[in-house]
């Protein structure tokens, strides 16, 4: 799609960032087994990871019916296409976070959440154009064929 067009992003599902989530969920676990006592330390440091598994389920491998699996952003705003096939217009708040491994978009409505996607999820150009409109809240325009010298 040219930049006066929009540009519609699909995601692909991110192994290592659900490694991650599980990790971080599995240490939440143990600590949890190990300050609390008995069996209710046990049960707490289960439904720990299972939130773990739920939540890289949902949000990393995107394997859930509301996962975010595309975004379209358009002059007229941002649209996400959920793996159910939903697809709403959301607001993105313009506090947004970009670094070279991860962008972060702060959904304002119709629901509040944080939609993260990494550099896994993207091929590079399409990472980048997606930084670059995180940044500066406008589409960088796609350069034409390079003309011979």
């Amino acid at each position: 799609m040219s930049a006066s067009a929009g540009l519609r992003i699909v995601l692909q599902p991110s192994h290592l960032l659900a490694g991650l989530i599980v990790a971080a969920h599995g240490a939440a676990a143990a600590c949890a087994a190990i300050v609390v006592p008995g069996l209710a330390g046990g049960l707490l440091a289960a439904a720990l990871l299972c939130l773990g598994l739920a939540a890289a389920w949902d949000r990393a491998l995107l394997r859930a019916k509301n996962s975010v699996r595309a975004i379209e952003i358009a002059p007229a705003g941002v649209t996400l296409e959920l793996a159910g096939g939903g697809r709403f217009p959301v607001e993105v708040d313009a506090r947004r976070y970009a670094s070279r491994l991860m962008v972060t978009l702060p959904i304002r409505s119709p629901s509040r959440r944080t939609l993260l996607v990494t550099a896994g999820m993207l091929e590079g150009a399409l990472f980048r154009r997606l930084r670059v409109w995180a940044i500066w809240g406008k589409l960088p325009p796609v350069a034409g064929t390079q003309l011979p010298a």
